[in-house]
């Protein structure tokens, strides 16, 4: 078998196309989406993350604000920082990039965030929303997930999904996507026994763990469809949590690892955003 790839580069650019048309009309009454990204310190990778934001920002046409913050910013500055953009009529989405330095406590400046511009989705409020199955900004990357699923024509009602990883910025929300969706869901983590057996039951595999090429081909149920989340950096360029070359023999459809996952994070941003500056 070799697996299908769903290729997320062109579904993200085909969204962000969307929504430079869904941009258009709120122009013209005077409302231009903008958001505003905090970034806190010198984190290599988050630099990266923050260019390909506001690049995909300036394709669709969106306002954007780069507020960087030294590596020794405390906690209230960084709090004052957060008000204003709550107080800025232009500002529609705002978005604080992880990780914090240490001594700031996430939970807390994720949630002085208004929840109408969480364009992260990980304000308490949404996450409650997206609990109870009703509309709100969710989390980027799981939606992205979501939205790979629907538009290669992947069932979700009925199937069997396996996440690897329960962190609240992919493990859980995901679940509770797919939860809404209709799949019977199980979350697995470090105590997870016999971990294999259970990844190999799923349907719809998602690999959210961490850890380069951690997921095998005997972890897979054959034909399963395979979205790997992971991106890790090793001195042989950027990998997955999926040993990918194995994986693909056996899967029915695959994500690749780059052009998988992370475009659609960033094209799903950009949709909250402009949901946020809508209304």
């Amino acid at each position: 078998m070799n697996a299908k790839l769903i290729d997320g580069k062109r579904i993200a650019d085909d969204i962000i196309e969307n929504c430079a048309r869904r941009i258009d009309p709120l122009k013209s009454a005077g409302k231009t989406p903008g958001l505003a990204v905090i970034m806190v310190g010198e984190n290599p990778a988050s630099q990266v993350y923050v260019r390909n934001k506001v690049r995909a920002c300036e394709k669709a046409g969106v306002y954007s604000e780069m507020h960087h913050m030294s590596a020794d910013t405390d906690e209230k500055t960084l709090l004052k920082k957060i008000a204003s953009l709550n107080e800025a009529e232009k500002i529609h989405g705002i978005l604080l990039q992880l990780p914090l330095p240490t001594g700031i406590d996430n939970e807390k400046v994720l949630a002085a965030i208004n929840p109408q511009k969480d364009v992260d989705g990980f304000h308490p409020f949404n996450i409650g929303r997206l609990c109870s199955g009703l509309p709100a900004l969710w989390p980027c990357t799981p939606s992205g997930c979501m939205e790979m699923l629907r538009r290669t024509g992947i069932p979700v009602a009925g199937g069997r999904a396996v996440i690897i990883g329960r962190s609240n910025i992919v493990g859980k929300p995901m679940a509770l996507m797919l939860i809404n969706a209709g799949a019977t869901v199980t979350v697995c983590n470090s105590q997870t026994v016999d971990l294999p057996a259970i990844a190999g039951e799923a349907d719809i595999l998602v690999a959210a763990v961490g850890r380069a090429n951690f997921i095998s081909a005997e972890m897979i149920k054959p034909g399963a469809v395979v979205l790997d989340v992971g991106i890790n950096r090793t001195p042989d360029g950027l990998v997955g949590d999926v040993n990918f070359n194995e994986a693909r023999t056996v899967a029915g459809h695959i994500t690749p690892v780059p052009g998988g996952v992370g475009p659609m994070t960033v094209a799903m941003l950009i949709s909250n955003t402009v949901q946020a500056a809508a209304g």
